[in-house]
């Protein structure tokens, strides 16, 4: 597998999308809480991109066949047993969920991509051990995107720390090489494999994404054709930040 890399000139588009995303969770911060729709929060974020020059990504997307329906909102909005393509809708925000969101937009001709997952005012300490667990899921799989290490030593790092804490990796979904295109090589697992995958150089920019659940990693996909749940219907969190490999460690692209 050939992945491509960024020139540092690139690079330097990418934080700006990347600081584009951060910003659009840090507004959404204000707006998260008891009482609110998704659909609120949809168009929050969509009358925000559109006042920066952005594209939103996701709005629009119809997957990998013309056939696919294509998604409804600007945001990916999960809730609870969701893990990951919730839809945007009416659905109001209650005292104790959680919330995945996941926002994808392109700035200049260049992406960024995250996800944060939050919760809605008091919520159970299951649910508060997942979101702490999960987010040291993505900080050790990006701390193993070292330059001359392997792709396959993100996985491992996150599926390794997750046994540990009695909980299960999402198997099938994971993260992606992002550029001037939202999907592009590689294919991020987060679960170990025996071939360590391509060594990882400099240049290389790619989004680190776990979605962890409670219970067991297996998932049903709605009718919908886009919201993937959990099968036993535990909760299910995700973290996501796009990293850009560099000779001095990991860099994240979208952080404030």
């Amino acid at each position: 597998m050939r992945i491509p890399t960024k020139r540092p000139k690139e690079i330097s588009k990418m934080r700006d999308a990347g600081r584009l995303v951060a910003e659009c969770f840090a507004i959404l911060q204000e707006s998260i809480k008891p009482g609110v729709t998704l659909e609120e929060l949809d168009v929050k974020v969509e009358k925000y991109l559109k006042r920066q020059g952005a594209k939103p990504l996701y709005k629009g997307y119809k997957g990998s066949s013309a056939e696919h329906p294509p998604f409804p909102g600007v945001i990916c909005a999960s809730i609870n047993h969701e893990i990951c393509h919730g839809i945007p809708d009416g659905r109001i925000l209650k005292e104790g969920d959680i919330i995945g969101i996941d926002i994808g937009l392109r700035l200049r001709g260049w992406c960024g991509d995250a996800c944060v997952t939050f919760a809605i005012g008091e919520i159970t300490a299951e649910a508060k051990n997942l979101l702490d667990v999960t987010k040291k899921c993505l900080k050790l799989g990006i701390a193993a995107a070292q330059s001359g290490n392997h792709l396959n030593d993100i996985g491992t790092a996150i599926e390794d720390y997750a046994d540990t804490k009695g909980v299960t990796v999402v198997r099938e979904w994971g993260g992606h090489g992002i550029g001037r295109q939202l999907h592009e090589v590689p294919s991020v697992s987060h679960i170990r494999h025996s071939n360590p995958g391509p060594k990882l150089v400099p240049g290389m920019v790619f989004t680190i994404e776990p979605m962890i659940n409670a219970g067991s990693y297996q998932w049903i996909l709605l009718d919908d054709g886009w919201t993937v749940i959990t099968a036993d219907g535990s909760l299910s969190a995700q973290f996501e930040h796009t990293v850009a490999i560099t000779e001095n460690g990991p860099e994240i692209l979208t952080k404030l």
